[in-house]
């Protein structure tokens, strides 16, 4: 396979192996006259062209990527070449670098709160924060127990108007889940102020998803507490939606893990990276289930046994088949029903197969980039 081109294209980069005369002399073929390279053929066309182009480089299709970054290190295109390559491709996530303010005290501190590594005191303070995260998280989960649901009142008895009593539950701040849920939101509390006063920039704090999340995490508690003061009736947080909402969004304290393990980075990386392979994946899930749910719903329709009431009825059975869940809640009773229920499962097979290379790819790429930092 011969390629032709002119020498001053290849002087546009003179540090290269293609650039430097001296450099390719030694691959000069007299009686061919030509320069003969024994590498992977497929890979040069990219690599001619990113001369020709003025700089535009992506790996070809049938070129594993792998190789095709040992043909750069070959030809000596660069590290800068090379690192954009890798976050084109979606190798590399560049993510924004946060200078350390310049204050001795405050840089003291940002040591302390954002590097783990620096100090023996910055590891105590993140296992510190991992602990306070674990038994915040604890605490939602066992708080849910038939035998704890009701532990956060206490019954009172109270005069009336007429001079008559009542005894009526009012929440008890004095209960061991309580106290504990303070002592950890005190903990949130006093990590995020630390961290807000020594960020450099206040803008760049408030654009991290990270501490959006430290917000979220701890502001339910304090409007449950701004709403049981005030209503002073300790039946309506069972009752109320919007304490039911605020108590889920304490979900949210989970992803506050993501700041001290190095997985949970590399599958957010991998989710990001992979946006574009879960949307076709989404896209072809939600076009079969339309599709299937229709021809079921109508195959079922004439028999007296049928399950499905309606197409939107249908989207259930037809979303647990696709992903071979199956609980068996929503089964076609009919011939044809039966058969196209198969036809769904082997299309969700098929459907879930497709992104899913994809996706390992690049988690293992992330994985390789974070083991390599730690080792």
């Amino acid at each position: 396979m011969k390629y032709e081109t002119q020498y001053r294209t290849l002087s546009r980069l003179p540090n290269t192996l293609l650039g430097d005369p001296e450099k390719r002399a030694k691959y000069w073929n007299p009686k061919r006259h030509e320069f003969f390279f024994d590498r992977y053929r497929l890979a040069f066309p990219a690599i001619l062209y990113y001369y020709q182009s003025g700089g535009r480089m992506k790996c070809p299709l049938e070129v594993p990527f792998d190789i095709f970054l040992e043909e750069l290190h070959f030809f000596e295109m660069g590290h800068h070449v090379i690192h954009s390559l890798k976050v084109n491709e979606g190798c590399i996530m560049e993510e924004p670098t946060i200078k350390p303010p310049k204050n001795s005290i405050q840089r003291t501190i940002w040591n302390l709160v954002e590097c783990p590594e620096s100090s023996y005191f910055a590891k105590i303070f993140t296992f510190l924060s991992i602990i306070f995260i674990w038994i915040s998280v604890a605490l939602f989960c066992i708080e849910t127990l038939p035998e704890f649901q009701n532990v956060g009142c206490r019954a009172e008895n109270r005069t009336t108007n007429n001079g008559t009593f009542v005894t009526i539950e009012v929440p008890d701040f004095s209960h061991t889940l309580f106290i504990l849920e303070s002592i950890c939101i005190f903990w949130f509390v006093f990590e995020i102020v630390l961290r807000f006063g020594v960020w450099p920039s206040k803008l760049d704090f408030l654009k991290t998803v990270i501490n959006w999340i430290d917000l979220v995490s701890i502001l339910p508690y304090f409007i449950f507490l701004g709403l049981t003061l005030s209503l002073d009736e300790c039946h309506t947080n069972n009752k109320s939606g919007l304490l039911s909402v605020l108590r889920v969004i304490r979900v949210a304290r989970v992803f506050k893990l993501s700041k001290h393990s190095e997985g949970l980075k590399v599958l957010a990386k991998t989710m990001k990276t992979s946006l574009r392979e879960l949307f076709m994946f989404a896209m072809f899930l939600g076009i079969a289930t339309i599709i299937f749910s229709g021809a079921v719903f109508y195959a079922e329709m004439g028999n007296d046994n049928s399950q499905f009431e309606s197409i939107p009825g249908t989207f259930w059975w037809t979303i647990v088949t696709m992903s071979t869940v199956g609980y068996g809640d929503y089964v076609p009773v009919g011939t044809f029903g039966k058969i196209l229920g198969g036809f769904c499962a082997i299309s969700g097979v098929l459907t879930i197969a497709l992104p899913v290379p994809v996706i390992v790819a690049n988690f293992n790429t992330f994985y390789k980039q974070s083991t390599g930092r730690s080792h």
